[in-house]
């Protein structure tokens, strides 16, 4: 369980560094969002930036659920939020493979598959 989390949650800082960088202006949009924008246009930063917050609050859960890190959180809580990310991870897996950018699609979808892998077997294993 311990393993899953913490690649889990390596999975999720790694989203969570590209998500900053993007949302920062730098030239990586081609990995997010469908791919259309190699910069993310302002108006979707917000929406860049509110996913970074998300992203980081996943890899903590997981992380805590692993029994890798303690909060002071009730554990039913934090296996909620791990399973609600497991299955974004899920559905995240299908938008990538139909998305138009390459980078985005052999880049991203096989994270996304092998994150919410991690995020259902250390809920559930």
């Amino acid at each position: 369980m311990t393993l899953f989390s913490i690649i889990g949650a390596s999975i999720f800082a790694l989203m969570a560094a590209l998500t900053l960088l993007v949302t920062l202006g730098f030239p990586l949009g081609e990995f997010t969002m469908g791919g259309k924008y190699k910069i993310l246009p302002v108006h979707m930063r917000f929406m860049s930036g509110s996913a970074f917050v998300f992203q980081i609050i996943a890899a903590i859960s997981v992380l805590y659920v692993g029994e890798v890190i303690s909060l002071n959180i009730p554990l039913s809580l934090a296996r909620g939020v791990c399973i609600f990310f497991g299955i974004y991870l899920l559905l995240n897996t299908g938008m990538n493979l139909m998305s138009f950018s390459k980078k985005e699609k052999y880049v991203m979808t096989p994270l996304a598959l092998i994150g919410s892998i991690c995020f259902f077997a250390t809920v559930f294993l």
